[in-house]
């Protein structure tokens, strides 16, 4: 999938890789799409719950070389 920008949260545990999505998205134009590679096995809870709350949109979630991929777009 298409992105515009891309955080790399692996290694980081909750609340870190929502945190760094957050910053990310904030820096962000309206309809842009981030994308957050994470290991946190909480993420998978975290980021939809996330972008439900912040008004964002999960895009869709896939495995990348041993981490999930999340695709975020900007509200």
């Amino acid at each position: 999938m298409n992105h515009d920008r891309e955080v790399d949260a692996r290694d980081l545990l909750c609340p870190l890789p929502v945190l760094r999505a957050r910053k990310a998205l904030l820096a962000m134009a309206p309809g842009q799409v981030l994308r957050v590679l994470a290991t946190d096995p909480a993420a998978v809870v975290d980021m939809p719950h996330f972008a439900r709350e912040s008004g964002h949109t999960l895009l869709a979630s896939e495995p990348v070389a041993g981490a999930t991929a999340y695709y975020l777009r900007r509200a």
